[in-house]
């Protein structure tokens, strides 16, 4: 199983409804492994170039606002194909789509509003992990716990 590093991101409806915490929970109880975390609020600058993407699309200059409109809690998660776990854990974009269990699924309403980011691809999320965390502020580290998460 390849290792894999992704960028996960509790918007402000999420850390304003105080789900930060649960939503660490999650991935902690998954088995993967907290690299890095820093809360601050977005410049548009930084949500501008997040998500260049999308920027075409008629809702993007909403979106940019949204995620300028209070804190954010912004991390970088480790683990086995942690990506596409990562994404399943989530949830669809739209949380009447989202499967109960999943993140968005249980605390999310409406599109506009559903709590969490997380990289679709590993490219996307290295690319991500630099923008929000630069070269600086993502820890390597190895867990004890990993001998009752992965086979050698």
């Amino acid at each position: 199983m390849a290792m894999e590093r992704t960028f996960i991101a509790v918007k402000p409806d999420g850390v304003q409804r105080g789900l930060v915490g649960a939503i660490i929970g999650r991935f902690e109880a998954k088995g993967y492994k907290l690299l890095a975390l820093k809360a601050l609020v977005p410049t548009k600058e930084l949500a501008s170039t997040h998500y260049e993407a999308l920027s075409s699309k008629p809702f993007y200059g909403g979106l940019v606002d949204f995620i300028c409109s209070g804190p954010v809690v912004a991390m970088v998660w480790g683990g086995g194909d942690i990506v596409k776990c990562a994404r399943a854990m989530i949830g669809e974009t739209s949380p009447s789509a989202s499967a109960p269990g999943s993140i968005r699924g249980d605390y999310g309403v409406e599109v506009g509003r559903n709590v969490i980011h997380g990289s679709d691809a590993v490219a996307t999320a290295e690319r991500e992990i630099a923008l929000w965390f630069g070269d600086e502020g993502v820890m390597e580290w190895e867990p004890t716990l990993n001998q009752w998460v992965y086979e050698d």
